[in-house]
């Protein structure tokens, strides 16, 4: 199995972080060629506020997860993934 980290970053912000892991991967548990997880949430024992990932159970399964859901999402490539999760945590508490 062949991986690239793309990219690993942690942001913290007060009570807040940002969390961008994406790795490029030809595991066929990752169809779409990346192992990736967006996260925003709470340091304090609160949990999420927005986090895209493929799911590792069902391979090719995208999803969003909100503090009150996790919905499949279609996903959009990778890049345009992280622009829109970058662009939706500007907008959010």
């Amino acid at each position: 199995m062949v991986h690239a980290v793309i990219e690993d970053v942690e942001d913290r912000v007060d009570n807040r972080v940002i969390r961008r892991k994406i790795i490029r991967t030809n595991d066929e548990k990752f169809p779409s060629g990346y192992r990736y997880a967006l996260h925003y949430g709470y340091t304090d024992g609160r949990g999420t506020i927005l986090r895209y990932d493929n799911e590792n159970q069902t391979p090719g399964r995208h999803e969003c997860h909100t503090t009150d859901d996790i919905r499949e999402i279609k996903f959009p490539g990778m890049m345009a993934l992280r622009e829109q999760f970058l662009e939706e945590i500007e907008e959010l508490p």
